[in-house]
């Protein structure tokens, strides 16, 4: 599985071609923070959705908390045959640190 640090997530965002951000934290955790232009797909629902993300031609980066949760679901992602799922290396918390500290911690 790709990992990218957020520096490097933010460049593909920036780019021509940005990536679909995926969230898969739970919604209380959504309303704390969330990175803009982001989707909602909590983990705990991954039955409703997972064959949705896996069939997306679009490049995916997937995140969570702390990059376990987005970890196990990029592997998900891989095992149904998605080629470019990436995991968001230290998650929205690594964000916050590196990229924009305007997003809240927790």
């Amino acid at each position: 599985m790709r990992q990218l640090q957020p520096s490097e997530v933010q460049a593909r965002l920036d780019s021509d071609a940005p990536p679909l951000l995926v969230d898969v934290r739970e919604q209380v955790e959504w309303e704390h923070c969330r990175l803009p232009g982001a989707v909602l797909r909590p983990l705990s629902e991954i039955a409703n959705w997972e064959s949705e993300l896996a069939s997306q031609p679009r490049e995916l980066v997937i995140y969570c908390h702390h990059g376990v949760r987005s970890a196990r679901v990029c592997a998900r992602l891989i095992a149904l045959g998605h080629a470019n799922p990436i995991n968001l290396a230290g998650g929205i918390d690594r964000w916050s640190l590196t990229v924009d500290s305007k997003v809240p911690r927790y």
